[in-house]
């Protein structure tokens, strides 16, 4: 037995010494790459190191959120999403009686260029109106937020709801039905009865901005505000390709048959859960360009000139009602894909020939 625990204590040693060993020789490593890969391998070390999170967050930031709503602040005439330290965050976990366990509830969503992690937290279960109070903020409808924030916020704050959402609704292991445990980065969720291990998924969007030579076609949805318009969007069918999802799309939702279509980009969306968008563009023959809205899935879909789009991009993105009673055309937020698709649409109908 004396050898045994002796060989067992030896290997012990070994592993914690190999562990200690590849982390120095990683830290050093990046230290000599781009501060991209110096970032990327902070972040997955976080992610497969429970120990390493637990430091990162009590010296990291915090988006906070309740019940997914996300926290903002205006100063002057901007809204900001403010990142609350971990100090901070224990201050007023401390004053509304909660335990500073609670960071431990947070996700990672990000790093600076100096490795100082980022988390969402999600105090949901706080009176809102107090935390509105002591920060002197407000929590805010995401897709609302999305039309007064940069970018780089938006994008944050897309993540960290999609991950809070994604943990709220996956307490519990498909196959078992026992409660799965969340590792502390919040990248993956554990049954610990059978090993089944969990990973946040995201569906794949097509966003197509339609055109047929001179015109680019919107459409809107219900839930969309007064008049704004955007690009058609689908999920992708089991089975299909990104050209069988475009064309698909257009058919059942519009009644048009795509002629040709090419790649734009990608961007992670949040709604209705957690979407990558895929953006193309497409055109119809000039000649078939007679829309027919299918109202299952579309509050109606129009035909907007060059003139039209560019006004509307001069526009503030915002509901402006005319002396008619119409709502002006107005955009998806510069930061959106769907309004990246009609910029580069503008810029090609910009070069072609007269």
């Amino acid at each position: 037995m004396r050898t045994s625990r002796g060989s067992f204590s030896q290997e012990l040693n070994m592993a914690m010494l190999y562990q200690a060993v590849y982390r120095r020789a990683s830290f050093l490593w990046c230290r000599l790459h781009s501060t991209y890969v110096r970032k990327m391998r902070y972040l997955f070390e976080l992610k497969e190191d429970d120990g390493l999170c637990r430091q990162a967050q009590n010296s990291g930031t915090f988006y906070l959120f309740h019940n997914l709503f996300p926290f903002l602040q205006k100063v002057g005439s901007k809204h900001l999403a403010p990142q609350i330290s971990a100090s901070e965050l224990k201050r007023i976990l401390k004053k509304f009686k909660q335990n500073k366990q609670k960071l431990e509830d947070s996700v990672l969503i990000g790093c600076s260029d100096e490795c100082m992690a980022y988390f969402a937290l999600d105090l949901g279960s706080l009176e809102k109106m107090d935390i509105e109070s002591e920060l002197k903020g407000s929590f805010t409808e995401l897709w609302k937020a999305f039309f007064q924030l940069d970018g780089k916020d938006a994008s944050l704050l897309s993540l960290a709801q999609a991950l809070l959402r994604w943990h709220d609704t996956h307490k519990y292991c498909s196959k078992t039905g026992q409660p799965t445990q969340k590792n502390l980065a919040g990248s993956k969720r554990v049954c610990h009865t059978n090993g089944i291990i969990y990973y946040p998924q995201m569906s794949p969007v097509v966003i197509t901005l339609v055109s047929d030579g001179s015109r680019c076609l919107l459409a809107r949805q219900a839930s969309f505000p007064q008049g704004m318009y955007s690009a058609l969007a689908g999920f992708c069918d089991v089975g299909e390709t990104l050209e069988e999802t475009v064309r698909r799309e257009v058919a059942e939702e519009v009644g048009l048959e795509v002629k040709s279509m090419w790649y734009s980009a990608s961007q992670h969306w949040p709604f209705p859960n957690s979407s990558l968008m895929i953006a193309c563009h497409a055109t119809v023959w000039p000649q078939q360009n007679e829309i027919r809205v299918n109202k299952l899935e579309l509050e109606a879909a129009t035909w907007f000139s060059l003139e039209e789009v560019v006004e509307a991009l001069r526009r503030e993105p915002r509901p402006l009602k005319q002396e008619d009673g119409r709502f002006s055309l107005w955009l998806p937020p510069k930061w959106a894909i769907a309004h990246q698709l009609i910029q580069e649409w503008v810029k090609q109908q910009s070069n072609m020939p007269a």
